[in-house]
């Protein structure tokens, strides 16, 4: 992302599969390894929130919540 933009954290619900939580930890695992005891420590949850954190930025949501026509009647 080439421009930086003024950004806050919110704390939500996100629903996505069982695949890509999975995807997420092993990948992770993958990229941190163990520790010197061979455990390893990484936090899956902020590590779920910084993927779709950037997601996110990285695929402009912020024209898709700007479109009236994704907020549907009734949701």
């Amino acid at each position: 992302m080439s421009e930086s933009k003024e950004t806050i954290t919110v704390n939500v619900n996100v629903e996505m599969t069982t695949a890509s939580l999975q995807a997420i930890v092993e990948n992770a695992k993958k990229v941190e390894g163990r520790d010197e005891k061979g455990v390893y420590r990484i936090d899956t949850a902020d590590k779920v929130s910084e993927m779709i954190s950037n997601f996110i930025l990285e695929n402009d949501f912020e024209s898709y919540a700007k479109n009236i026509e994704n907020y549907p009647r009734g949701s």
